[in-house]
């Protein structure tokens, strides 16, 4: 068994399927990629059980064989090599495949592929599909509010509530919510189910370069994500997703309007000098001042900001976890966010102002954290 690869090609499909790999592994068989070749198409395979991932490449080759090969070594070795055919051999004698290069030769072990797990086919699965670009918005607005409890877990992924009326994309982790909403898209049926962060996180690395739409497939215990050359299988969390509509406030009449580029930076500068523990800054807004503040008594470190802004309501004080807001602003694109309070014990409400696709919402709610006055 042989056969010829482009470096380059090789390269970009292993960082890809690295992310799949975990460093402490149960099974040492999952310590490999799974290499699958047909004649001229490579597969190659990472997996940790819970998430499967594979992608195919074109390669010179006559031959047809399955081994296992170790990703960190090889992934270590293909990266220092620049653009240029690779040859691999496989000597089953020496249970070794040798790698030559333009300048070199080596000598790696290789491990019986049969032992690596199989990617389980999804029995009767309904079928959503989505262009990637949309796919990519909905998973970068949302899994970066996915909790990390391991006693929630159903709280530590992303909830997909898809109907025929319209796709909703849900992540909270109690602190913060955000909920993605797509109301010119449909599936054929209703459905709902939590998928994990990882593979969400690997899908938003891979999705904005993407070529073609993504076909997903999904049952009670599985999700298939389909496109270009690439094939992702996870496990579901298993649960019942928290009733997410029961804590988002609906009366909120005191309203602000703030450029949103300002208020991060403000803010960013104010947690610098906010308590580490509480990371809390407090916002006071009159009228068309919002004023932004922090203070870490212990260190009497303290800042104090005004923004103009455009604010209805009656004046008031409310606490949050600069952390949270942050990360908030950062995953928008808008130039100017709407803040929507009601009392300074109740979640604060954030969406943008502009900047959004016909069709889409985006809403985030951030709890406040009390003053200490």
């Amino acid at each position: 068994m042989q056969f010829i690869v482009s470096s380059s090609q090789l390269l970009k499909q292993l960082q890809v399927l690295a992310g799949v790999v975990n460093t402490n592994n149960t099974l040492p068989i999952l310590d490999n990629f799974l290499f699958e070749l047909k004649e001229n198409e490579l597969k190659i395979t990472a997996s940790d059980i819970e998430t499967i991932m594979s992608s195919t490449i074109s390669v010179q080759s006559e031959y047809e064989g399955i081994i296992a090969l170790n990703a960190r070594l090889l992934l270590d070795a293909v990266k220092t090599f620049p653009e240029q055919p690779l040859t691999f051999i496989i000597n089953e004698n020496k249970h070794t495949v040798e790698i030559s290069a333009d300048h070199g030769k080596y000598d790696m072990a290789f491990y019986n592929g049969e032992d690596f797990p199989q990617t389980q086919s999804l029995e009767s699965p309904g079928t959503t599909v989505l262009s990637s670009e949309v796919l990519a918005a909905a998973i970068m607005h949302t899994v970066f509010a996915a909790g990390n409890d391991d006693l929630r877990p159903m709280m530590s992924g992303v909830f997909f509530q898809f109907s025929p009326e319209k796709l909703i994309f849900v992540a909270t982790d109690a602190h913060k919510l955000v909920k993605y909403v797509r109301h010119d898209l449909k599936a054929d049926d209703s459905v709902e189910f939590i998928m994990p962060k990882k593979p969400l996180n690997i899908l938003k690395g891979i999705l904005p370069t993407a070529e073609s739409d993504v076909t997903i497939e999904y049952n009670e215990t599985n999700a298939k994500f389909t496109f270009d050359n690439v094939t992702l299988t996870c496990r579901l969390i298993d649960g019942k997703y928290p009733n997410y509509e029961a804590v988002i406030p609906k009366e909120n009449p005191n309203k602000l309007i703030v450029n949103r580029a300002s208020f991060l930076n403000s803010v960013r500068r104010a947690s610098i000098f906010s308590s580490k523990s509480t990371h809390q800054i407090r916002l006071k807004m009159a009228g068309t001042e919002l004023n932004i503040s922090a203070e870490d008594v212990d260190f009497s470190n303290r800042a104090d900001e005004r923004l103009t802004c455009n604010y209805e309501g009656e004046d008031m004080q409310i606490g949050f976890n600069s952390r949270f807001l942050l990360e908030m602003l950062s995953n928008l694109s808008s130039e100017e966010i709407l803040i929507e309070m009601s009392v300074p014990n109740r979640a604060g409400i954030l969406t943008p102002m502009d900047g959004k696709e016909e069709g889409e919402e985006i809403l985030m709610l951030v709890m406040p954290v009390m003053l200490n006055n």
